[in-house]
């Protein structure tokens, strides 16, 4: 079995230093913590993890059957699957290509998404976050 090392892996990149990655929690003020306690109890963050929610659930769920529609299909409608569209081409391999293609456009939806409808809400809070820490 091959290690980092062996591979060559630790000459290419310098080992992290401690200000990199610390394994010492932050240390939190009362007023730090009495602040991130009023700001998870607002209404903002309610709704922000409310979107949040509501987005990554729904299109989960509509993936993983859209998903579970191609395996059940490729196992179930092997006739119809080995369909030709084109060529060699047949409707397994389109399901498959369109797999890849709906991940990505899930993706970016979800970019859009947390643009539009997340980030403004995550930036108020952040903003009344360093308000009251005086940033």
């Amino acid at each position: 079995m091959q290690t980092a090392a062996s591979c060559g892996a630790s000459a290419a990149r310098p080992p992290r230093t401690t200000d990199e990655v610390s394994n010492v929690p932050e240390e939190v003020s009362a007023q730090q913590h009495e602040a991130y306690q009023r700001i998870h109890a607002s209404e903002q963050f309610g709704l922000l993890r409310g979107r949040f929610r509501t987005f990554a659930f729904s299109w989960t769920v509509a993936f993983m059957l859209w998903y579970l529609l191609y395996v059940f299909m490729s196992s179930f409608a092997e006739d119809f699957m080995s369909i030709e569209i084109v060529g060699n081409i047949n409707v397994a391999l389109v399901f498959g290509l369109l797999q890849f293609a709906s991940t990505f456009l899930i993706a970016a939806l979800y970019s859009w998404y947390a643009n539009n409808r997340l980030d403004p809400i995550g930036a108020e809070l952040l903003a009344e976050y360093d308000l009251e820490e005086g940033r």
